[in-house]
């Protein structure tokens, strides 16, 4: 049976409506006991406008919507009230999840304000949510651009010691998650992540792998139960992106790795539930009338400084990964890399479409024409053309082959054939964008044509990495990479403890300057005229919610002259 996909959409309320303005109120108001249990947020700044979140609990309602009203202030103690949106109606349909896009010119640019919501108690008086902190973005001349980057946050691998970190920043002037807010994965033994030592104390809820919108929905609130992450969602304005796993694992436009149409049902059916409730759950703003919801890229604009580009590569045009299993075949014992390099290089094979790419190359060009000092791409997975390590140069035959005796089977011979793979000039991750490279090369196409500065910023690898990013010739240096590791997902690193991957990766790659295998943490990227410091930060465990935090690294990234990036050097 053929599936509708926008009638799928408006069944799932997908229609593009915007969400939590006053309204003409529903027949069934609920009047019971309510709670704020999932925090407060805030998200897509703009010069004038911020969208502040919430979600209230009703404590025995399955219907009728809750009044809510939003406060805005210039203080944290509320003495100066800037202004206050009355009649906001956390709805049922939605989850009661409320989000309020405020643009009514009473906020300022540039400017900190702190927010809070309230709704009314059944026996008088009323229920306040804890309170957020905000900011909108400047305009005009500005000094420099602070903003904290993360991705990746497995529930049931470890506690949330990065947004932690995030929330206690002096200062951020915003936030930006690349994706993986949440895992769509059960809480079976074997499931990923559940062999952490704290998987009993954070068991994914609910404990099989999530499907339907009710399942995203619950997976959603538990994420938003952690103090950590509402610490980090009440610090700063949020600017986030998806990338699979809100819906599964290496997902496409068509469907995903772990997504089984004869058990699970029908792909679009299941991305339009986790687009619905991602929406719902996130300070995001939701999508225009007449637009569907996967084009989620959109612009973001900090003074002078910086053009903060959010692209959406898994969900709106991308084309089936290639797998080495089905797409290099062993002829005559030996892999046919000819036949798998004509399939990696064809020009249909599609990470953004045509639509994104002219909105990407418009946004770049008038950002340059502007005078802007930097053009950021917030992107979900690694630029960097990044080949298969060759463990066994770099540790010596002799070590090479005391660690592989140590591992299991399976592990055995995953290592082998990655250093087996090594002497071909082929991508380590072909879910990433050195699986496209055509596609690659025409967003490198738009960065030059416009003489751009870019930095871009990716997540997904459960590594840190810094990269410069050279075109497909080899002889312009394109742009900047810094690769913010995982706040607590598992990574290579962690199934090769003590193994000097990230060594490796650097010897085999000349795009590769740095890359960590196994640190948790986040990126702190700060943007200024003449230069963009990258500092890869480090908590010393996520087994334990007391930790340390650590500069590993940090790079420092020039402009050159007539459009690109200098080398990047340690500072």
């Amino acid at each position: 049976m053929k599936i509708d996909r926008r009638k799928v959409l408006g069944l799932l309320g997908l229609s593009g409506a915007a969400a939590g303005e006053a309204v003409a109120a529903p027949v069934n108001d609920y009047k019971g006991p309510v709670a704020f249990e999932h925090g407060v947020a805030s998200g897509d700044p703009a010069p004038t406008a911020v969208v502040f979140w919430t979600r209230v609990t009703p404590k025995d309602a399955t219907t009728g919507d809750v009044v809510l009203e939003l406060e805005v202030a210039a203080d944290p103690d509320f003495k100066t009230l800037v202004t206050k949106a009355s009649g906001l109606r956390a709805r049922a349909s939605r989850d009661w999840t409320v989000k309020h896009d405020l643009d009514g010119g009473a906020l300022k640019p540039g400017t900190e304000y702190w927010y809070r919501f309230k709704a009314p108690k059944q026996e008088g008086g009323v229920v306040t949510s804890p309170v957020g902190r905000t900011r909108t973005l400047p305009t005009g001349q500005i000094k420099d651009v602070v903003l904290a980057v993360a991705s990746c946050s497995l529930y049931p691998n470890g506690y949330f010691n990065a947004y932690d970190a995030i929330a206690k920043l002096d200062r951020v002037d915003a936030v930006l998650h690349l994706g993986d807010y949440i895992y769509e994965y059960g809480g079976a033994p074997k499931d990923y992540g559940m062999n952490s030592p704290v998987a009993k104390s954070r068991m994914p809820q609910p404990v099989h792998e999530i499907v339907t919108l009710a399942d995203y929905r619950a997976r959603h609130a538990q994420y938003k139960t952690d103090p950590a992450l509402q610490a980090a969602h009440a610090r700063a304005p949020w600017i986030v992106v998806w990338d699979d796993h809100e819906t599964a694992n290496d997902s496409w436009i068509g469907g995903a790795e772990n997504h089984d149409p004869k058990t699970e049902g029908d792909w679009a059916t299941r991305k339009a539930a986790a687009l619905k409730a991602y929406y719902e759950w996130m300070p995001i703003r939701d999508a225009a009338p007449g637009t569907l919801p996967e084009a989620a890229w959109r612009g973001f604009q900090f003074g002078d400084v910086a053009s903060l580009l959010m692209v959406e590569t898994r969900l709106s045009a991308r084309t089936h990964q290639l797998d080495y299993d089905v797409d290099m075949p062993v002829v005559d014992g030996k892999p046919d890399v000819a036949a798998f390099i004509a399939k990696w290089k064809d020009a249909t094979h599609r990470m953004m479409g045509e639509k994104q790419e002219q909105w990407l190359a418009s946004q770049v060009g008038a950002s340059t024409k502007a005078g802007t000092a930097w053009q950021v791409l917030g992107n979900q997975v690694v630029m960097a053309r990044v080949a298969p390590p060759d463990l066994k140069k770099t540790m010596g035959a002799d070590a090479y082959a005391a660690m592989l005796a140590k591992l299991p089977d399976y592990a055995r011979k995953r290592v082998d054939q990655t250093v087996a793979m090594a002497a071909y000039d082929i991508p380590s991750n072909l879910d990433a964008w050195d699986g496209y490279p055509a596609d690659r090369q025409r967003v490198y196409d738009i960065l030059t044509a416009a003489k751009a500065r870019p930095i871009v910023l990716a997540g997904d690898s459960h590594m840190f990495w810094a990269n410069e990013l050279w075109d497909d010739a080899g002889k312009t240096r394109v742009a900047a990479e810094f690769g913010a590791t995982s706040v607590t997902s598992p990574g290579y690193g962690d199934v090769l403890p003590g193994v000097p991957l990230g060594e490796a990766f650097a010897q085999r790659n000349r795009e590769v300057k740095y890359a960590h295998p196994s640190a948790k943490g986040y990126l702190l990227l700060t943007l200024e005229h003449g230069k963009a410091t990258g500092e890869l930060i480090a908590v010393s465990t996520i087994f334990e919610p007391q930790y340390e935090t650590s500069v590993l690294k940090r790079f420092v990234v020039t402009p050159a002259s007539g459009g690109g990036v200098e080398a990047l050097k340690e500072a």
